[in-house]
């Protein structure tokens, strides 16, 4: 038995016509999607945030362990700025603003950017 939406006993019924080799197919092309845009988090050296601050702040929110942590913050010390990682764009924006957010708690001036990696 087949079961059909419209029957030929169903007023409006028509047919579809027959096949006659003019029917196009169109070709499925694959779609080249690029990756998301990545972006940098990083902690800019000022005078007044204690260092062991910042080594907590890239512990917590960077998930390094305190070697590496104090690797950066020596970094950071020294060159005046810092890479503590590298995210898509929301997730950077959000680190941004737990570190910001964790400074401004504590009282320290520390601050963080995020910046477009070049690729």
């Amino acid at each position: 038995m087949v079961f059909m939406a419209t029957s030929p006993d169903t007023p409006g019924f028509t047919p579809s016509p027959p096949d006659n080799g003019d029917s196009v197919v169109l070709e499925r092309r694959t779609q080249k999607i690029q990756p998301p845009q990545l972006y940098q988090v990083v902690l800019l050296n000022d005078d007044y945030t204690p260092m062991e601050f910042v080594v907590l702040v890239i512990q917590e929110f960077f998930n390094k362990d305190r070697e590496t942590a104090t690797a950066i913050m020596l970094k950071i010390h020294l060159d005046g700025r810092g890479v503590c990682g590298v995210f898509t764009r929301d997730v950077a924006a959000t680190k941004v603003d737990q570190v910001s957010s964790a400074a401004a708690k504590a009282g320290h001036p520390l601050q963080c950017v995020s910046e477009p990696v070049e690729s």
